[in-house]
C-alpha cells in the first residue's frame, strides 16, 4: 500500500507543479536557514570538555565585600563575587590542596627566540600553570608531557610547547630536552602538545578570547613565571589602587586577576564549598575580610552559562531562523490544505466506495513526506552553502567552527520530512472530514 500512496502523491504533485515548487522552496530554505545557524550556535554552546566536565570546577571568593560598587562580572549582576581571584586567595586554595587536582593560572605573552637560524621573536599567548593543570583537563601530548609537582615547587625552568610552536622554533620533530629562550629565561622543553584548541576556550574564561583560531604556545610553572616577572596579560580588576607598584604591589594587593580550577568528585562539592565559607570565616578572624562569607562553587558548564560564554548575535540569529521556519511551515499548511481540499470530489467517491479515513490519513501524509523529501534534498545543497558563507555574517573565530557533517546532514533531511508531515496533519483532518454525500450529490 505504500508504493501505491508514493504513486498517488506523485500524481497529485504533478498536476499542479507551480504549487509543489512553492512549497518545496519554503521548506527547503526555511529548513536551510534554521540548520546553518544551529551548525553555528552548536558549535559555541557544546561541552568543550564532555566526558570530564561535571568534574570541574570553578571556586570564586569575595575580597572585597562591596561588590554592588564594583562587579567584574560580564554580565554585571549584583551581589556576585569576581570571577577570578586574586594572588592571596589563590595562592591560600593551592597550599591547602583541598581538590583531587588543582591549579592556579594567568595568561602570559612572552616572546619566543627560536632555536633555528636566522629567525626572528615570536610573540606568543599561554599560560602560566601548575603541573596538576594537565592531567586535569586532559591535554594530549605529541612528545614528553607535563613538569613534575616538584618542578612545581622548584621553580624549574622547565616548558611545554604547542605542535605549532614546535614548528616553527624546532623544525618540528621530538624538541623535548632542547632549550627555548622565553622572554630574558631559558627554559628546557618537557612536552610537546598535540593539535589542541579547545572550543571555547574553557580553563581560562575570564581572561582568554574563549573562541579563538590560534591555540596557546607556551604553558610555564606558575611560581616560575612568577620568579621571572612574566607579567599577567589578562584582566585585572580592582576596588582600588595598589598600594605598591609593579608586580609585587599586584601580588599584595585586593586586585583579582588569577583563574582557578579544581577536579572535585561532585559528590564532594559541598564539602569544597564549605572549605570556601571556612576560609573565608578565618579571614574575617585575621581582620582581611569584613563581611560575611560570599562565595561560590559553578560546574564548568554552570560557570561558562554564567560568563555567557555564547555570542548573543548567535542565539538571535538562531531565533530568527526558526522563526521563518515557522513561517514557512504555516504557508506550507495553508498551500496543503487548499491542495487537499481541491480534490474533495475524489475524496467523497472514495469515501462511498468504502475507503476508510485511515487510508485518506495514510496517502495525505504520505504527500506531505514527499514534499518534505523533496524540501531536505533542498535545504542540504543550501545549509551547505549557508555554512560556508557564516564568515559573512559571524566573525572569523566564530564562522571557523561552523562544520558540515553527517549528523547535521541527518538531521537536516529529518526535521524537513518531521516538520512537514505534522504540517499536513491538519490539512488532512479537514480533507477527512469531507462528506461524501455532499461532494455526490453536487457533483
Amino acid at each position: 500500500m505504500f508504493a501505491y500512496y508514493l504513486e498517488l502523491a506523485w500524481r497529485s504533485l504533478k498536476r499542479s507543479p507551480g504549487l509543489t515548487i512553492l512549497m518545496v522552496l519554503a521548506i527547503g530554505f526555511g529548513v536551510a536557514a534554521s540548520m546553518t545557524t544551529w551548525s553555528v550556535f552548536r558549535a559555541v554552546s557544546g561541552d568543550a570538555i564532555p566526558w570530564k566536565s561535571a568534574r570541574l570546577f570553578v571556586p570564586q571568593i569575595d575580597p572585597w565585600g562591596q561588590p554592588a560598587l564594583f562587579d567584574s562580572t560580564p554580565q554585571g549582576s549584583k551581589g556576585e563575587p569576581p570571577d577570578v581571584l586574586t594572588y592571596t586567595d589563590a595562592m591560600a586554595l593551592m597550599h591547602a590542596h583541598r581538590a583531587i587536582r588543582q591549579s592556579a593560572m594567568y595568561r602570559i605573552e612572552p616572546s619566543v627566540v627560536p632555536a633555528l637560524a636566522n629567525r626572528h621573536p615570536i610573540h606568543v599567548d599561554g599560560h602560566a600553570v601548575y603541573s596538576e593543570f594537565f592531567p586535569m583537563v586532559d591535554v594530549p601530548f605529541l612528545y614528553g608531557g607535563g613538569w613534575s609537582a616538584g618542578d612545581d615547587a622548584r621553580r624549574a625552568d622547565v616548558v611545554v610547547i604547542s605542535s605549532q610552536l614546535n614548528d616553527k622554533a624546532f623544525g618540528g620533530g621530538n624538541s623535548v630536552g632542547k632549550s627555548l629562550k622565553i622572554d630574558n629565561s631559558v627554559y628546557r622543553v618537557v612536552g610537546v602538545i598535540d593539535r589542541w584548541n579547545p572550543q571555547p576556550r574553557f580553563y581560562d574564561v575570564a581572561n582568554s578570547e574563549v573562541f579563538s583560531l590560534d591555540a596557546d604556545a607556551v604553558f610555564v610553572p606558575f611560581e616560575r613565571a612568577i620568579a621571572n616577572g612574566i607579567y599577567n596579560s589578562g584582566n585585572t580588576n580592582c576596588a582600588g589602587p595598589p598600594l605598591e607598584p609593579g608586580f609585587i604591589g599586584l601580588r599584595r594587593s585586593s586586585c583579582v586577576w588569577i583563574s582557578f580550577m579544581v577536579e572535585l568528585d561532585p559528590a564532594s562539592a559541598v564539602e569544597y564549598r564549605a572549605f570556601l565559607d571556612g576560609y573565608a570565616r578565618e579571614q574575617q578572624r585575621a581582620g582581611r575580610f569584613t563581611w560575611p562569607p560570599n562565595n561560590r562553587l559553578r560546574t564548568l558548564n554552570e560557570f561558562l552559562d554564567y560568563e555567557h560564554v555564547v555570542p548573543r548575535d548567535t542565539r538571535v540569529s538562531l531565533l530568527v531562523a526558526l522563526g521563518l521556519f515557522g513561517v514557512c511551515l504555516v504557508n506550507t499548511v495553508g498551500l496543503l490544505l487548499a491542495k487537499f481540499l481541491r480534490r474533495s470530489s475524489e475524496i467523497g467517491v472514495r469515501r462511498a466506495l468504502g475507503a476508510p479515513r485511515r487510508a485518506l490519513y495514510a496517502q495525505f501524509l504520505t504527500e506531505a513526506a514527499v514534499i518534505g523529501v523533496a524540501g531536505g534534498v533542498l535545504g542540504l545543497l543550501l545549509t551547505g552553502v549557508g555554512v560556508l558563507s557564516v564568515g559573512l555574517v559571524f566573525s572569523p573565530e566564530i564562522a571557523a567552527l561552523a562544520r558540515l557533517d553527517v549528523p547535521l546532514l541527518a538531521l537536516t533531511l529529518a526535521v524537513s520530512v518531521g516538520a512537514t508531515v505534522l504540517a499536513g496533519i491538519y490539512p488532512t483532518w479537514r480533507a477527512a472530514r469531507v462528506q461524501p454525500a455532499w461532494q455526490l450529490k453536487s457533483n
